[in-house]
């Protein structure tokens, strides 16, 4: 039987379908909450699939001065020096191969690469549509203009296939070429082949000297069982996908109704 810690030191929470409302904002109550779990010595540090470029104006407007795990656990970005900290690149002629591994697979795929650094692009190939379409995006004239700089990863959509379906077919085709998850609708992703948010919390608790097992992560997809599998106690939405809840220690509501400050009001009460 899982038995929590006596108290929490981390707060990891993912962004999107999690603490982000679905018009990207975080509620007053979440902030109320955050702010409680901070009086109480419990570090708050952001675990997305987003790239730094993605989440700065709102690491601005939440005050966040932390580190944030970024794009799937490639990037370590310090908030409040605007530094990058760690940052690892998939290789982009391996990047390009394993399309050309999944196209052989499944037919043809629309793709989209989050570049390197605090300022990198996001580029899309023609036919690919944004999952979030509120994230700045540049469209590419043909899939080769996605390689003209260095890349964190490469968001791939089938225009049949749904997202597991996708996912499942990527991941035997790519093998160790990258590493595959599912962060949303419609989004699958490439990433440097074992990097993942496991990866990337690992890095940053050890920057910050908090213990995992002392950490309370929320999520609401399969790109977050990583970070699951590492933390004291592992919470996922409400309409969490499947594999997430199955990994969960407990349900919480959803992100419209304030679940992740429902589970924090009640550990910090």
């Amino acid at each position: 039987m899982f038995t929590p810690p006596a108290s929490y030191t981390l707060v990891a929470t993912d962004l999107d379908g999690t603490l982000l409302r679905p018009d990207d904002t975080v509620s007053a109550r979440s902030r109320a909450a955050l702010t409680r779990a901070a009086s109480a010595g419990a570090q708050h540090l952001i675990v997305t699939g987003r790239p730094v470029p993605g989440i700065r104006a709102l690491l601005a407007d939440l005050g966040y001065t932390g580190l944030a795990v970024c794009g799937q656990g490639a990037q370590v970005y310090d908030a409040g020096s605007a530094r990058m900290l760690s940052s690892v690149t998939l290789d982009r002629e391996l990047a390009d191969t394993a399309l050309g591994k999944i196209e052989a697979e499944v037919g043809q795929v629309f793709a989209a690469v989050d570049q390197d650094g605090a300022a990198g692009r996001t580029l899309i190939e023609p036919g690919y549509r944004m999952p979030h379409p509120s994230l700045p995006a540049q469209r590419a004239g043909r899939r080769a203009d996605l390689w003209a700089a260095p890349v964190i990863k490469v968001l791939i959509r089938h225009p049949e296939l749904t997202d597991d379906q996708l996912a499942a077919a990527a991941r035997g085709a790519v093998g160790d070429l990258a590493s595959v998850s599912m962060a949303g609708p419609g989004t699958v992703e490439l990433a440097p082949y074992g990097v993942d948010k496991g990866t990337g919390i690992s890095l940053a608790a050890g920057l910050l000297g908090r213990d995992l097992a002392g950490a309370v992560a929320f999520g609401d997809m399969p790109n977050d069982l990583p970070m699951f599998r590492l933390t004291g106690h592992r919470v996922a939405m409400a309409d969490a996908h499947a594999e997430l809840r199955a990994a969960a220690d407990e349900i919480t509501l959803s992100n419209t109704r304030d679940g992740v400050a429902v589970v924090l009001e009640r550990l910090f009460a």
